[in-house]
């Protein structure tokens, strides 16, 4: 797992992360003073407020991105993903098979899966309504409600779990059907229910995806690795190349269809709606990011050294 996390993360701040594990029954994360500026692993806007999720259980809460607000967490695991479905209901996930929900918009949140005894972690959630949810993670961990989270089970699906790969991002594709990035270069697909492997233009890590157009994604992880399609199932990807080799770990959607990607030493870039071009943006930070949000006026990125907001005109 050690050797996995160093990969997927930040390297030293493998043992940081893997500190969250082990515990046997769930102890609620401390408020601390300095929490906005620890390890923070996933930022998301709800509509009404950001919220981060972090080392040791902490999730944090601004209306501007400027001031910040601990709220009470009942586990003190790392947690590393977010998502809401809507401006009030939302899972976050993390180590010890964590699975937290929130049905306020993030000021608080109840504990529906917590197995530390796994050793393992999930690494991201998606929501399609207030019933269904799917966390995925590492080795081949797949779990998904139908009941809003009242109970949890492990997803069959063999054609992307057989080779326990981790998972690092599941989204839902504007077509409805869900899509999975991940380890030595996973790509999967849900129709109908059932899902398959897509045959991936790119043997490394990705770690993340976004939804483009009705059909399509854009994939992006190790090496500064780009991929784009209009159509996942046609298989076609078009590479888009940066100029780097800076590891990308996080991204969102703008409402005009551009992308913010953000990665290894603070870095930002921008992708054009289209797919076909992107331009950095300067961060002002040197810290390694793993998460961005669009703001009023500028964004959010949060990483190994917390969470910034700078202005900037995209």
């Amino acid at each position: 797992m050690t050797a996995w996390l160093r990969g997927a993360l930040f390297g030293s701040l493998a043992l940081i992360a893997f500190g969250a594990a082990a515990q046997v029954k769930p102890r609620a994360s401390e408020i601390m003073p300095r929490a906005s500026q620890s390890l923070t692993l996933a930022v998301v806007n709800n509509g009404k407020h950001l919220i981060t999720v972090g080392d040791r259980g902490q999730i944090l809460a601004s209306n501007d991105g400027l001031k910040w607000a601990q709220v009470e967490v009942p586990v003190r695991s790392t947690l590393t993903a977010v998502a809401f479905v809507d401006d009030q209901t939302g899972w976050a996930v993390g180590f010890d098979a964590t699975i937290l929900k929130t049905e306020d918009g993030g000021k608080s949140w109840m504990l529906q899966n917590f197995e530390p005894e796994k050793e393992t972690a999930f690494l991201s959630v998606a929501a399609t309504d207030r019933h269904h949810a799917y966390a995925v993670g590492a080795f081949g961990l797949f779990y998904a409600t139908s009941d809003g989270g009242i109970s949890w089970a492990e997803v069959a699906a063999p054609a992307v779990r057989d080779e326990e790969l981790s998972f690092h991002s599941i989204v839902r594709l504007n077509d409805g059907s869900l899509f999975i990035a991940g380890e030595s270069g996973m790509l999967g697909l849900s129709s109908g229910g059932k899902w398959q492997r897509l045959k991936s233009p790119y043997e490394g890590t990705f770690f993340g995806a976004l939804p483009r157009g009705k059909k399509g994604a854009l994939i992006f992880g190790l090496g500064g690795t780009i991929y784009v399609s209009d159509d996942v199932r046609s298989m076609r990807w078009s590479k888009l190349a940066l100029g780097t080799e800076a590891a990308l770990y996080g991204g969102t959607l703008l409402p005009d269809g551009r992308v913010l990607l953000v990665g290894l030493s603070g870095a930002v870039w921008v992708v054009d709606a289209d797919g076909k071009r992107a331009r950095p943006i300067a961060s002002g930070v040197a810290f390694s990011l793993c998460g961005v949000a669009a703001v009023n006026g500028g964004l959010v990125v949060v990483g190994e050294s917390g969470v910034q907001r700078f202005n900037t005109s995209l």
